[in-house]
């Protein structure tokens, strides 16, 4: 089966975002890049301004009335933040400014600074009015973070633009968020294959095994991403709201296997601070959702194995 494939990228969300397809088509690449502008536009707490640097801005003044899709969007992520026991929480940002990790001037802060940023970072302060599509932050100093979900947001309405266009099998890789469309025409059986990588390697994309899947999103977070050593401790970016640290539990990875880019966003994170057997129970009742465990043992766990296939590379590992 031979099937010309044509890659487009662009360097955008602090990324490299690529887009593969298997007929020319630049007028959809133009689209789907320009989508993905606006939107980091709305969304980033990166730059001066935008629609969630306005809500920040505005904390402990007054509510700020966006538009439907980050209201929609900063919703979603307030109540899974407000789920007993998630790890996940929407009202982070002062907590990642502080830390700064993936960014230049990172450190390990005094414990008075943190429990300060703590108090700040409760998403029961945060005031959603749905008549208004206003977001009211209640104390100066709190900011959101939508940075968690943005990317699994955008890699969805990227779908529906490329369907919008009659584009029916195509990948997007958000840089960790990997959404496929339809079925790979490079593939006897229809797979696309993604690759789950090693953690800490010293060879750039060295591969712990592959991940074989049709019309799904394959989301990974792990702590290898960003980080930073101090005294030959690894401080990475995934950040416990209770402690105000770093999660430090058994694993290197996690892998999200789902129907869309935003849930394997949500859940990479809520799972990440679960660990392996609160992930057993939570996902019993949610069959479409699979979860891949790197631990720091090299052992692979895997739970709701039956979509997708996976394919062991590295022999350092071992699934059990």
């Amino acid at each position: 089966m031979h099937h010309s494939r044509y890659e487009y990228t662009q360097a955008m969300m602090g990324t490299t975002v690529s887009l593969m397809l298997f007929e020319p088509n630049e007028t959809v690449v133009q689209h789907v890049f320009n989508t993905i502008n606006q939107l980091e536009n709305k969304l980033t707490v990166n730059r001066p301004v935008s629609e969630v640097m306005s809500i920040n801005n505005a904390a402990g003044k007054h509510p700020i009335r966006v538009s439907h899709a980050v209201y929609s969007l900063i919703e979603q992520a307030w109540k899974v933040s407000l789920m007993p026991d998630s790890c996940f929480n929407v009202a982070i940002g002062p907590l990642v400014k502080l830390w700064k990790i993936g960014f230049s001037g990172h450190q390990v802060p005094d414990p008075e600074q943190i429990v300060e940023k703590k108090s700040l970072i409760d998403p029961n302060d945060i005031e959603l009015d749905p008549n208004s599509c206003s977001v009211f932050l209640k104390k100066v100093g709190m900011e959101i973070d939508l940075g968690a979900i943005a990317k699994g947001y955008i890699a969805d309405v990227i779908k529906l633009v490329l369907q919008q266009h009659k584009v029916y099998q195509a990948i997007i890789n958000l840089g960790g968020n990997v959404l496929t469309i339809g079925d790979s025409p490079i593939d006897a059986e229809g797979y696309w294959h993604i690759g789950l990588k090693k953690p800490f390697s010293s060879v750039e994309n060295e591969l712990v095994g592959l991940i074989k899947v049709k019309n799904k999103s394959v989301v990974t977070s792990g702590i290898y991403e960003r980080y930073f050593i101090e005294n030959q401790h690894v401080y990475h970016h995934i950040l416990d709201s209770k402690t105000g640290y770093p999660l430090d539990n058994e694993l290197e990875s996690i892998t999200v296997i789902s129907d869309t880019s935003l849930e394997g966003d949500i859940y990479s994170t809520i799972l990440y601070g679960f660990g392996i057997e609160k992930t057993k129970q939570l996902l019993k009742n949610q069959q479409n959702l699979s979860a891949i465990f790197l631990l720091k043992d090299k052992t692979i766990k895997i739970v709701n194995p039956d979509n997708f296939a996976f394919e062991l590379l590295n022999r350092e590992y071992q699934v059990i």
